[in-house]
């Protein structure tokens, strides 16, 4: 069989110059696991002792290495953990398939304790972002400052729609550049070089020599997300938002079809010490999209929170 010659596009160091991204140093991160609610969880650990902690949770059928230009922005001034959440990346799967939101902050909660973490700086992305803010306001006194990326308790019917029917496509490809090709028809305004990048850490091959994503498809099933709760959803949800009570940013990508500028008011309405930043150029994904224009926004709430 010939061995197919893969191109996973620039080195972390090489792509963060490119895009403008503050790099401290070229260090790279320590990949670690820990065994949470009988799942082994994996995640990338910036190092940094003493420093106070950043816990960064990536969107749904994405990992970790989502945060790779963020956390080399700010791992001189925060010890950087980013979490592969269950079923995703390289973490291992739940067996019963229970990728509902109470599963996975009840993983946050033991991976908090396990670790020993206190004052945490929380940051998540759409499915990462409801589980941050589920947690926040749960746990009160573990969360100093907490950063929610286009998502809330109402979201466009549109965007979900469009990343569902990409997710949902054929799952196995004869090769990882058939799968660079579909999200380039997918994410069009994304260079190749860094479309490469990302899927480098969100594909396995097969011993077969064809490739597949790394997360479990029983992600996209919505009764294991969850999603079979009563039609009061949203108001559950807007509940939980009622009660955080730490400084909070919204950051909506300025082109989301997700996250609707109306619903991101009313989030930053609600909020009793927080406010809403529209990231210029980003869709969905905002800190992939616009990273500078993402470290720009989030090192400036950072700095007004400690003060």
């Amino acid at each position: 069989m010939l061995i197919e010659h893969v191109d996973f596009g620039k080195t972390l160091i090489e792509a963060a110059a490119s895009v403008g991204t503050r790099v401290v140093d070229s260090r790279v991160p320590e990949q670690k696991f820990l065994v949470v609610n009988g799942i082994r969880l994996h995640y990338l650990d910036w190092g940094g002792e003493g420093l106070p902690w950043m816990l960064c949770l990536h969107g749904g059928a994405q990992n970790a290495h989502m945060w790779d230009f963020t956390a080399l922005a700010f791992c001189d001034r925060f010890r950087v953990l980013a979490l592969d959440q269950r079923g995703h990346g390289d973490s291992h799967w739940a067996t019963n398939g229970d990728y509902s939101t109470d599963a996975h902050q009840k993983d946050i909660a033991e991976f908090v304790e396990l670790m020993g973490l206190t004052e945490i700086t929380l940051v998540g992305l759409s499915m990462g972002g409801s589980n941050a803010y589920g947690y926040a306001a749960a746990h009160p006194s573990l969360v100093r400052s907490l950063v929610v990326i286009d998502i809330g308790p109402e979201t466009l019917p549109q965007g979900r729609d469009r990343i569902q029917q990409f997710v949902s496509q054929e799952d196995i490809m004869d090769s990882f550049g058939a799968f660079v090709e579909r999200t380039k028809r997918f994410d069009p305004n994304r260079p190749e070089w860094q479309i490469r990048g990302s899927l480098r850490y969100a594909l396995r091959e097969l011993p077969d020599g064809r490739w597949t994503w790394k997360y479990d498809r029983l992600i996209l099933n919505p009764a294991n997300r969850g999603n079979n709760r009563p039609a009061n959803r949203t108001d559950a949800q807007w509940a939980v938002w009622d009660r955080i009570a730490c400084p909070t940013l919204i950051v909506r990508g300025a082109n989301s079809d997700v996250l609707g500028q109306d619903a991101a008011r009313e989030m930053e309405r609600r909020l009793v010490d927080g406010f809403l930043v529209e990231v210029p150029d980003a869709r969905h994904r905002v800190p992939g999209d616009n990273p500078v224009g993402f470290e720009q926004v989030l090192s400036a709430f950072l700095i007004g929170s400690k003060d």
